[in-house]
């Protein structure tokens, strides 16, 4: 594989990680992957609490968590209280539900600040990525005019992955700021 290819790989699984990282700020609507990443102790193990319950949403405001095995239930609203997810969970025994807070403007745009950062820290990835990639180029010593090919290709990739992230973002923008 040769660095062009290897830089271009990098910068995806950054766009992906970008991506996944913006599922987590809500848009005022039930999503299933806000509980991703959050664990309850369960059998003295920490699991993930999709694999101990199925999350469904109901009417686009309300998650419903109900665990495979009742005797979960505790643990599973005591990890989403913890993770401060900025909902509260109801436990009525069989299930928990998460109810969706209607977004003020002012949470709107705090949200979007958020995903301002988090772009920023996506394109500050990619610039890593590429000043990587331009010193292994340099490292190798290649023929000036293939050096200087490879460093353009580099710069390309880095112009349409940054491009990848102004776009993600306003979608979210727009996302986020839709009543």
């Amino acid at each position: 594989m040769d660095i062009v290819e290897e830089t271009e790989l990098k910068m995806i699984t950054s766009i992906e990680n970008f991506e996944n990282r913006l599922v987590n700020i809500r848009a005022g609507r039930a999503n299933p992957a806000m509980l991703n990443g959050i664990e309850a102790e369960c059998y003295g193990v920490s699991t993930p609490i999709n694999a101990l319950a199925n999350i469904t949403v109901h009417d686009g405001k309300q998650l419903f968590v109900k665990p495979f095995d009742r005797g979960n239930i505790k643990a599973i609203e005591k990890a989403i209280n913890e993770a401060n997810i900025g909902i509260n969970p109801v436990n009525n025994g069989e299930s928990i539900i998460l109810t969706m807070p209607p977004m003020t403007e002012e949470t709107r745009r705090d949200y979007v600040k958020q995903a301002k950062n988090m772009a920023e820290e996506a394109k500050i990835a990619l610039r890593n990525i590429r000043q990587d990639a331009n010193n292994q180029i340099k490292k190798n010593e290649y023929p000036e005019d293939e050096e200087k090919a490879l460093i353009e290709d580099i710069q390309d990739l880095i112009n349409k992955y940054n491009k990848k992230v102004e776009d993600i973002t306003k979608t979210k923008e727009n996302e986020l700021m839709a009543i």
